[in-house]
């Protein structure tokens, strides 16, 4: 990498992801002018777009770098900045009994799930890739989860293309439950802000119950992706541990050899979840200036459109076919079981 931005090999790639987050977020603006709403996001868009580029498509090797860089670098620069949009002031106006009940919910449905993935044969970095995007904000949690597990460009972009599917669907299917389970707007609001992936889908999905439903389903979603740092910081100390076909992210050091004990435990929690932590402390005390919140925001959005580019330039479409059965699998039955969770808290919370 280092060899690639000596010789200025990353602009090339680096540019080219740009311009196809630009034909994205180009193509969610026609879908949302001619739909009256963008219902795949610029972010899905940009995988789409850059797998369907890779399949006619053979990046030669000035493009690779950059590709790399994007996918990687970008990605990591775009997860810090989102640590500026979250806050622990969310989590007073909760309430105790909702707030252990959320904390709860993304805990059970990520152990779950990820068992359900392992019975299903799904490698276990793509079972939590799985189980991370069902149980806490979608493709944001596979991207952000991603590079902190060291998984692959093919797993990552099929977790969002399946998640992404299932996220309109939930979006257009989740309000019928609401005479079919009797719920009230706020208990609506609660059941939306527990399943639903984005902030986005949350508000329409709960339009239809009315405005109590919709402040309460932000209000959850909102302290339900605050769950993104610990779990971040969790699954950075146990990636080590994971297994993909008898391979780890410590493999290669010599058993007992202080260097390598060394090397591994610098990498355990890797910079960007550090700067996301520090980012989020800070704006829960109120030390980052707000007139750099909205421009942070805007930041991030743009750096994970353009690794979410890289990506797609970076799947093979027959390996995203062969793993496509079970991880549709495992993303639907998940999801239905955290359904079925999150309505148990509701009863249980009165």
């Amino acid at each position: 990498m280092h060899n690639a931005w000596r010789r200025g090999h990353l602009l090339p790639g680096t540019m080219f992801c740009l311009a196809v987050s630009l034909v994205a977020t180009g193509l969610a603006s026609l879908e949302a002018r001619l739909l009256g709403r963008a219902w795949l996001e610029p972010l899905v868009l940009a995988i789409i777009v850059g797998t369907i580029l890779r399949s006619l498509w053979t990046p030669s090797t000035i493009w690779i770098g950059g590709i790399r860089f994007s996918a990687k670098i970008l990605l990591e620069l775009a997860i810090l900045l989102l640590g500026a949009s979250l806050s622990a002031q969310a989590l007073a106006a909760v309430g105790p009994g909702l707030l252990a009940g959320i904390v709860g919910v993304v805990g059970v449905a990520i152990a779950m799930s990820y068992g359900i993935g392992r019975l299903l044969g799904l490698r276990p970095r793509m079972a939590l890739l799985v189980a991370c995007g069902n149980a806490i904000c979608g493709n944001s949690a596979i991207a952000a989860v991603a590079p902190a597990i060291g998984a692959k460009a093919e797993d990552v972009a099929t977790a969002i293309a399946f998640t992404a599917v299932l996220g309109v669907a939930t979006v257009l299917g989740l309000p019928g439950l609401i005479p079919l389970l009797h719920l009230s707007g706020s208990q609506y609001g609660v059941l939306a802000g527990l399943t639903v992936y984005a902030v986005p889908q949350v508000l329409a999905a709960t339009v239809p119950a009315g405005t109590i439903a919709v402040h309460i389903g932000t209000l959850v979603k909102l302290v339900r992706v605050l769950m993104l740092g610990p779990v971040l910081l969790v699954l950075s100390l146990i990636a080590h541990r994971l297994q993909d076909n008898g391979e780890d992210l410590g493999q290669g050091a010599a058993a007992g050899d202080p260097l390598a004990y060394r090397l591994r435990f610098h990498h355990l929690v890797p910079w960007f979840i550090v700067g996301f932590l520090g980012l989020a402390a800070l704006r829960s005390f109120d030390d980052v200036p707000h007139s750099l919140l909205s421009p942070m925001a805007m930041a991030a959005n743009w750096l994970t459109v353009i690794a979410m580019a890289a990506l797609g330039l970076g799947t093979d479409l027959r390996q995203v076919a062969r793993a496509g059965l079970p991880v549709a699998s495992a993303v639907t039955v998940s999801l239905a079981l955290i359904v079925a969770i999150s309505f148990a808290l509701i009863q249980f919370l009165g």
